[in-house]
């Protein structure tokens, strides 16, 4: 039988990546999705993918920063679904530089995003799940969020506080039977990491005692995990997955 039959599934930043890998997984076990990116082409294209496995899909191009966009989709959103089961707070941008460089708009561009996004739309959709005591609620946070990272330090607040901000919510929303859950990735195969150039990725793979960095369907796997039925009982947690980067 499948994991999330019947299931709705709203995946930020599921245009791409991660998110997409996310979105994939889940309608491949039974759940409808609704996918969200900063472009409408991007969150389309992912949405015409999870039809192509026989789900339902929605594609909503939204700034998740933008608190009355936000807002306005989430109502969009439960009109056209019916409820959400399952948030999957994903979308993430990095801006990097070090410290005594950092314009305060970089600074500002990574937290929005990255840390008071997640905010926006998890505030957005909780009283549907408050209303229905049930639902599924995942942040990716990341290991730099655990150890820093030089030239990070905008990206590391932002994963740090959503560790935080997971751990808070979860205590809120305990009673009402929603669990509320973090996954930590390590350095993923992705648009971020193709970035990197052979020393860097070199000196990377030295960090990591599976000696690879992760792809995307190991992070899609965890999730799938801490949204199904084996994961009743898991709450306030964070899962990190990065090949043993961080134990």
């Amino acid at each position: 039988m499948s994991q999330l039959a019947n299931q709705i599934a709203v995946v930020t930043g599921g245009g791409r990546g991660i998110g997409r890998a996310i979105a994939l997984k889940f309608a491949s076990e039974g759940a409808d999705v609704v996918v969200i990116s900063r472009t409408a082409a991007n969150a389309e294209k992912v949405a015409e993918e999870v039809r192509a496995l026989g789900r339902r899909a929605w594609a909503y191009a939204v700034d998740v920063a933008d608190a009355a966009a936000v807002s306005a989709a989430a109502e969009q959103i439960l009109a056209a679904a019916g409820r959400v089961d399952i948030l999957v707070n994903n979308a993430g941008i990095t801006k990097d530089g070090l410290l005594m460089r950092m314009s305060d708009t970089d600074w500002d561009a990574v937290l929005d995003t990255n840390l008071k996004g997640a905010f926006l739309v998890t505030k957005a959709f909780v009283r549907s799940f408050i209303k229905q005591r049930s639902g599924r609620i995942l942040n990716l946070s990341s290991v730099i969020g655990l150890i820093g990272n030089a030239g990070q330090c905008n990206y590391a607040a932002s994963k740090a506080g959503l560790i935080g901000f997971t751990q808070s919510t979860a205590r809120e929303l305990a009673s009402r039977g929603i669990t509320v859950n973090a996954i930590a990735p390590g350095f993923i195969e992705t648009d971020m990491t193709s970035e990197l150039n052979e020393a860097m990725r070199t000196e990377l793979l030295k960090r990591i005692p599976l000696g690879i960095f992760g792809a995307a369907d190991d992070i899609a796997a965890a999730a799938l995990y801490l949204a199904s039925p084996a994961a009743r009982y898991v709450t306030g947690q964070v899962l990190t997955v990065d090949g043993g980067m961080v134990m």
